[in-house]
């Protein structure tokens, strides 16, 4: 449960409504996560995840409007962290080794198994795998954001704009790099590194 539970990001400072709220979104997306991965994505089912939460099926809706919500909390979650890291960046440094950086430890916080476990779970379902192409969209506008946030000269945008681009495709393309790897032994940060590195030679 504590490997599932660094998927999620606790606010600094929150009312006691806030939290209440959640800790029961939190304590639901875990329960989900550990019966997805123990039981399969299309095993599980509302009532089940429902029931180990210790919550009716009416109030499951109040905080996710599906299964794939779930997953998706997690991934949307673990990447407004790096974004907030992002906006603590000093904009002397390079936008470009701000982001790999923040990526490569982004990733690091979590295990081998518990990228794979993320990762089979989002490809086991067409309809995760459909959302997943519109979440890449979201991220890279969202990173684009952050970054003019950073370095707010006006004449940088187009710029930015186009390492938003590069930066969520040097992720796409180390993640499916790493996920066909026959290398066990080579880190996710790894593929990461490489794929921004080759971002860099061929501009």
């Amino acid at each position: 449960m504590s490997e599932i539970h660094t998927l999620f990001v606790s606010p600094a400072s929150e009312g006691v409504r806030e939290r209440k709220r959640r800790e029961t979104r939190q304590r639901i997306a875990e329960v989900a996560l550990r019966l997805f991965l123990t039981q399969g994505y299309d095993g599980t089912t509302l009532d089940v995840i429902a029931e180990e939460a210790g919550i009716s099926r009416r109030t499951f809706f109040s905080y996710f409007k599906s299964k794939d919500d779930i997953i998706l909390f997690g991934v949307e979650a673990d990447w407004a962290s790096m974004l907030g890291d992002l906006l603590k960046t000093s904009p002397d440094i390079a936008p470009i080794n701000a982001i790999r950086d923040l990526m490569v430890r982004r990733i690091e916080r979590h295990t081998t198994e518990q990228m794979q476990a993320i990762d089979n779970l989002m490809l086991s379902s067409e309809s995760l795998l459909a959302r997943k192409q519109s979440l890449y969209i979201k991220q890279e506008q969202l990173l684009f954001n952050a970054l003019c946030e950073v370095w707010r000269q006006p004449e940088r945008r187009p710029a930015l704009r186009m390492l938003a681009m590069m930066s969520i495709g040097a992720m796409r393309i180390a993640l499916q790099a790493w996920r066909e790897s026959s290398d066990p032994n080579k880190t996710v940060s790894s593929f990461i590194l490489d794929a921004f590195n080759c971002v860099r030679t061929e501009l």
